[in-house]
């Protein structure tokens, strides 16, 4: 698994690549969650287009860091994920909380 933020004027984007399982969302929780509290962005977008692989950890990814960025005053959102990701996140009513494109 890969992360990398890139951060300009507030917005950033969080590029993932890999496998997002119980194995490594932990430690992707910890770095983005350092990231917002240290960088407090407007805008946070989670860029899933490398992403080859992904269970209920991830929702729980997504649904936890929303959460924090919107009590730091932010907003996110995710972006690219693959079609058999994007039904899965369709399914956890993700699009409820944070907007997908």
């Amino acid at each position: 698994m890969n992360m990398d933020i890139k951060n300009h004027n507030g917005a950033a984007v969080a590029v993932l690549s890999g496998e997002i399982d119980h194995h490594n969302a932990k430690e992707l929780r910890s770095q983005l969650d350092r990231f917002i509290i240290s960088a407090q962005p407007r805008e946070l977008a989670i860029d899933m287009g490398g992403i080859t692989f992904m269970d209920s950890s991830g929702i729980g990814l997504i649904m936890g860091r929303s959460k924090l960025i919107k009590e730091c005053g932010g907003r996110l959102e995710v972006l690219n994920p693959q079609p058999y990701i994007r039904r899965v996140l369709k399914l956890a009513g993700i699009e409820r909380i944070v907007k997908i494109r």
